[in-house]
Formats: C-alpha cells, structure tokens, sequence
C-alpha cells in the first residue's frame, strides 16, 4: 500500500470508513489485500477509541443506499 492511499484511509471518519464497507461490493479491490487489512483494521481502532460515534455512525447508514 502507498503512503498516499494510508494517508487517505487515515484521514476518513468513521462514518465514510462503516458505509464504504458496508456497501462495498463482493470482491471489491478496496479490501483485498493489505489495503484491504488496514481499512478494517482503521475501522476497528475508530470504533474503539468511540463506540457511541461508532454506533450512531452505523445507525445513521442505516441497511439501504
């Protein structure tokens, strides 16, 4: 992964991080691989370092597009 790429996962809220997976589509490039291992691994540390923005992010998305 570039340090462009790590830049611009690090600089996403939890919001954009939550709904770009949840709606990535199977097989999507964006979490394949290393790239892929750190999205979720960002994810994880936003969700714990503030759960309840974790959550009302996650209520704000919602199931549908």
């Amino acid at each position: 992964m570039n340090p462009k790429t790590k830049a611009t996962i690090d600089a996403m809220t939890v919001y954009q991080l939550l709904r770009e997976h949840r709606f990535a589509a199977a097989g999507d490039l964006r979490y394949q691989g290393e790239e892929g291992k750190y999205r979720i691994q960002r994810l994880a540390q936003l969700r714990d370092q503030d759960p309840p923005a974790y959550v009302a992010a996650s209520k704000a998305i919602g199931w549908g597009r």
